[in-house]
């Protein structure tokens, strides 16, 4: 198992990458060829790493759902607008479906759709 400090080392680790992953292949009012790039395969280098940790793992930490599990999910959920493929990713994409089928997941994610529609 991970000790609380690796488990936020990697909580917090891919959400910077992500989020300019979004910016620059969503949002940004200028497409730019370098930094779509940069971040898309920064974001994929870090899918690697999350794939690995998952090797043999039910979850993030061990074989117990825990907050690694909740913090990182909701940035894995946008992974086409990342350009990301799950079946690259297979340690990966077990998990995510297994979090993605958790009860309390489900009526969370219920509930994002009624606050905020897809667009």
């Amino acid at each position: 198992h991970l000790s609380l400090r690796r488990q936020r080392q990697m909580c917090i680790r891919d959400r910077p990458m992500a989020g300019q992953n979004h910016h620059f292949n969503r949002f940004a009012p200028e497409k730019i060829p370098y930094a779509i790039k940069r971040y898309t395969d920064e974001t994929a280098r870090l899918y690697g790493v999350l794939n690995k940790q998952l090797e043999g793992r039910q979850f993030v930490a061990g074989d117990e759902y825990s907050i690694a599990d909740m913090a990182i999910y909701p940035w894995i959920v946008p992974h086409a607008w990342q350009g990301q493929n799950l079946d690259d990713f297979p340690a990966l994409k077990s998990w995510f479906a297994r979090v993605k089928a958790r009860p309390a997941t489900e009526r969370a994610y219920a509930l994002v759709a009624k606050i905020n529609p897809p667009q």
